[in-house]
């Protein structure tokens, strides 16, 4: 468990906390590419980290982040106009460009323009997402490329939806292996046939629900690494074989959940205020698998429905919320879905959202497969501390190989090492990016 004034740590993502001010030194999700579509177009809310902001793409195509309330009287940017390289306030006119600047103030009869500036964040467009940075401009740091940059924006798909709860509580789900052996389980799973992929290698992704039905309570092996950590949930499959699940974490929001041969997008979860967050995914629309691995889609054998299956692109309406009680069905519950909720992410959303906003980490009693839970937040916690003590944040220097970061799964070879796979040194990865 955590002490309460490490939860607060944790938790608190507002200016000038500990855990804010860490969170602004890294490029951060502001909004997607698609909220802000045309050059002149309809400005776009963005509450990120606590802050009311406001997006917009001027007539150059540039994007500017700016806060929400004009300077001059506070009325919101949201509703002003987008004329040329600035945005407009429709109180008094003044108008602002993507640094910040004033420049138009007509409702003066001597305007003083160059004594107002309001708080404006540089932005940059990679894979289908708008990024800012919030951090001071000296600190500022190049942008951290997972795989996104020097292609264009249609090849990838980019989604977020929103979550009622703290976003380290939300985060947890993806880094915990167990619990897909519970909440995510179905009755149909036993009558899956078997075929024949239990055994060295890469299974077929329908073989992985009955893996992950046999064997309830994984071993945990974890593997510190620059940018994180990378840990494998270790089962016994009915053969007798040793099944992996690889997944990574990369600070502060990144995982990169397991999956055959090995995963290309990443799930990121960002701070809206402390008590609500964007859980966003991009990953490439063509999945770099030339040799078919897994075969058919893993939801392909599943009763549920996915965001990944309805939605290709944008924000994800929320169906499954907790005023309809997630549209749990007691009948489905008993005689085929283990949650009673049909949507795959939505009973995530249920069992993280009905925590509360944040809850009381003091009130937990943690196991063993809590291990990758429990590292993700010393990490976090420990850099924060560490930025308020003079440290460099983790994981933010230029030339670092951020596109290297991979989660996998497979059936382990007879001594064959887990720490391996996914990696460049790994053989399907090699082959499936053309390394080789």
């Amino acid at each position: 468990m955590l002490r309460a004034e490490e939860n607060e740590i944790l938790t608190r993502v507002g200016p000038g906390t500990l855990m804010g001010e860490l969170l602004r030194r890294y490029w951060t999700p502001a909004c997607l590419t698609a909220e802000v579509p045309e050059p002149g177009g309809a400005p776009a809310r963005v509450r990120l980290l606590g802050e009311n902001l406001v997006a917009y793409r001027d007539s150059s195509g540039r994007v500017g982040l700016l806060q929400e309330n004009c300077p001059h009287r506070g009325a919101s940017l949201y509703f002003g106009r987008n004329e040329g390289a600035a945005l407009r306030c429709v109180y008094h006119g003044w108008a602002f460009d993507a640094d910040g600047r004033c420049v138009d103030m007509p409702s003066e009869p001597q305007p003083f323009c160059d004594k107002v500036r309001m708080r404006a964040y540089p932005t940059h467009e990679s894979g289908g997402i708008v990024w800012a940075y919030l951090g001071p401009q000296e600190t500022m740091t190049p942008f951290r490329d997972f795989g996104t940059e020097g292609h264009d924006a249609a090849e990838f798909m980019a989604t977020k939806q929103v979550t009622t709860c703290n976003w380290v509580q939300a985060m947890e789900g993806n880094l915990d292996t167990a619990h897909i052996s519970h909440l995510h389980q179905f009755d149909g799973i036993d009558d899956i046939p078997d075929d024949g992929s239990d055994k060295p290698g890469y299974p077929s992704n329908a073989m992985s629900w009955k893996f992950w039905r046999h064997d309830r309570a994984p071993r945990l092996a974890l593997e510190e690494t620059w940018y994180g950590y990378r840990y494998a949930g270790v089962r016994t499959t009915p053969n007798g074989n040793t099944h992996v699940r690889v997944t990574a974490y990369a600070l502060p929001y990144s995982t990169m959940v397991a999956s055959i041969p090995f995963s290309v997008g990443q799930g990121l979860f960002v701070p809206i205020d402390d008590e609500n967050c964007w859980r966003y995914f991009v990953g490439p629309k063509v999945r770099p698998n030339p040799r078919g691995l897994g075969g058919a889609n893993l939801f392909s054998v599943a009763p549920f429905s996915t965001p990944i299956s309805a939605y290709t692109d944008g924000i994800i309406p929320r169906r499954y919320t907790a005023e309809n009680d997630y549209l749990i069905d007691r009948e489905t519950e008993r005689s085929g879905i283990f949650s009673g909720v049909s949507d795959f992410v939505s009973q995530d959303l249920m069992v993280t959202e009905s925590m509360g906003p944040i809850y009381d980490r003091t009130q937990e009693q943690l196991g063993s497969t809590d291990r990758s839970i429990s590292r993700m937040r010393h990490i976090l916690i420990s850099a924060a501390k560490g930025l308020a003590e003079g440290k460099e944040p983790p994981a933010v220097a230029a030339g670092l190989d951020y596109g290297s970061i991979r989660g996998a799964e497979k059936i382990l070879e007879p001594g064959e090492d887990w720490r391996g796979l996914g990696t460049g040194e790994d053989p399907v990865v090699r082959e499936a990016l053309g390394f080789d």
